[in-house]
């Protein structure tokens, strides 16, 4: 079967994707990545196509700010999304998979699957698409409504409406002119039943895979570190040989100042007594020179699957992503919230009793860090006992055998 995966959006939505491409080309079928340049994930072995957009640049350009969107939306976000809707409509007309695979940002998806008379499959990364009476759409709000909170959904539908104009172009690029295009004859969610209890109201089409993830066969161990090739330095791999460290990164977080920021999480770890590997990420952090020290590792970014198992706790963000990767590897997350589905899985992780109350982005100071981290220790047998059952998931694998009963 010829497959073509289209995603959009930073790392965290590029990664997924990449690992479901490697177990679909092992399993024997052609497939074809669609993707932004410039994302950090491993593109190595597999058939890349570029989207035509860089979301790395953009969030170095203007941050993450809603609000910094909002005043660029002519100029900056109406042009890049009209170029994914076009780009991964162009990369379908020119393979012809038999099956179409996308994340909810390519709007143009289900457009251009009808116009290849094909199946195409949504991949929620986070529920923020598909209605349900259990919990609000993630990125909306994190208080339940319970019956209402399928209107908190619609905002899914509203992303179409604002770039009617471009999808009508997309309508007449592949020569598709059904009013209402076929819906999803699946939808994927690659997130563990660990973090988020399947509803009970999701139609049967609607599966919770689990993570999907890299296997662990498809990497080589060095002498000279003891991790996978290419992913731990010498420097960071004797950091990690030297005990007990707390993790802290906020990804692509660039908002505010990321000095202050990185000073409170820096005063807080040293507090608690602990040792600290800052990850800076793409601005979500930045370290001056004066709180340098031997008991501080600072580095663009960390294979979380080597480093986190390790680490006394984590200080992140709270993307799925990053909270996937510290559950599975034990690491009790201390969340501290941005934007978008951040404070949803923050909220998630307290309520099921896998980590402290999340730290409000306006409340992080070195105290809250450090109050996070002396309680982190009371949730850790449950942090654990997640991540023994997350060992025995095979999201990937499952989103395959999915995928092959569509073909």
């Amino acid at each position: 079967m010829r497959i073509l995966l289209a995603t959009a959006g930073s790392r965290g939505d590029v990664e997924p994707f990449v690992a479901l491409a490697h177990r679909a080309v092992r399993a024997g079928h052609e497939v074809r990545l669609v993707v932004p340049d410039h994302s950090g994930a491993d593109l190595a072995d597999l058939d890349v196509v570029s989207l035509g957009v860089d979301y790395s640049a953009l969030i170095a350009q203007q941050g993450v700010s809603p609000a910094a969107a909002f005043r660029s939306y002519r100029s900056v976000v109406k042009p890049l999304m009209r170029q994914v809707l076009l780009g991964s409509a162009r990369a379908a007309m020119d393979y012809r998979p038999d099956l179409l695979v996308a994340h909810p940002k390519i709007l143009s998806a289900s457009v251009t699957a009808d116009a290849l008379s094909i199946p195409h499959v949504l991949v929620e990364i986070v529920p923020a698409v598909t209605p349900t009476r259990a919990f609000p759409a993630a990125g909306t709000l994190t208080r339940d409504l319970g019956r209402f909170n399928p209107a908190t959904y619609r905002l899914a539908s509203a992303g179409e409406a604002m770039f009617r104009e471009d999808l009508s172009e997309v309508s007449r690029m592949v020569g598709s002119y059904r009013r209402r295009p076929a819906p999803p004859a699946a939808t994927l969610l690659p997130i563990s039943p660990v973090l988020l209890r399947r509803p009970d109201d999701w139609d049967a089409s609607v599966h919770l895979t689990g993570p999907w993830r890299r296997d662990a066969s498809e990497t080589v161990t060095t002498e000279e570190t003891g991790f996978a090739e290419g992913t731990v330095s010498a420097e960071l791999a004797r950091f990690l040989a030297e005990g007990d460290f707390v993790y802290a990164g906020f990804g692509s977080m660039a908002t505010d100042d990321p000095v202050a920021r990185a000073s409170e999480v820096i005063r807080g770890i040293r507090s608690f007594g602990a040792r600290g590997l800052i990850a800076t990420g793409l601005g979500g952090l930045q370290v001056p020179p004066s709180l340098a020290g031997e008991d501080l590792l600072v580095t663009p970014s960390v294979p979380h699957e080597a480093v986190l198992p390790q680490a006394l706790a984590a200080v992140h963000h709270g993307g799925i992503g990053t909270v996937h990767a510290a559950t599975a590897a034990g690491a009790v997350s201390i969340p501290v919230p941005f934007i978008a589905d951040q404070p949803f899985w923050g909220r998630r992780l307290h309520e099921q009793g896998l980590s402290p109350a999340p730290i409000p982005q306006r409340r992080l100071t070195a105290e809250t860090v450090t109050r996070g981290l002396a309680e982190a220790e009371s949730y850790r047998p449950a942090v654990e006992s997640a991540a023994r059952s997350m060992a025995s998931e095979d999201g990937t694998g499952a989103a395959v055998q999915i995928l092959e009963a569509l073909g």
